[in-house]
């Protein structure tokens, strides 16, 4: 056991952080390269309300675009992850 005990946790923290620098990064690039990205966070149903001393903002909208794509993506490597560990599992009784 390591540190607090919670070894699990710590990995899980560092991939999670990578995957988010990496997701930002990705971003960062496609919007250089030309690719449409202003419109993101500026479509109907994202509430944005600046006050005197403060500025609100809520991506409703694009933060469900952006669930719906990542859940379709997890989807997919799922079955592609199941089917493949069940081959796997087949060929090593053959």
């Amino acid at each position: 056991m390591s540190g607090l005990g919670f070894p699990g946790a710590a990995k899980t923290l560092i991939i999670a952080g990578a995957l988010l620098f990496l997701a930002g990064l990705a971003v960062f690039s496609l919007s250089k390269l030309g690719l449409p990205l202003h419109y993101f966070g500026r479509l109907p149903g994202d509430i944005s309300y600046s006050g005197k001393n403060f500025k609100v903002f809520a991506p409703i909208t694009s933060m469900i675009i952006v669930s719906v794509i990542l859940t379709l993506i997890l989807n997919v490597l799922g079955r592609l992850w199941k089917l493949l560990a069940s081959a796997a599992a087949v060929a090593r009784f053959r």
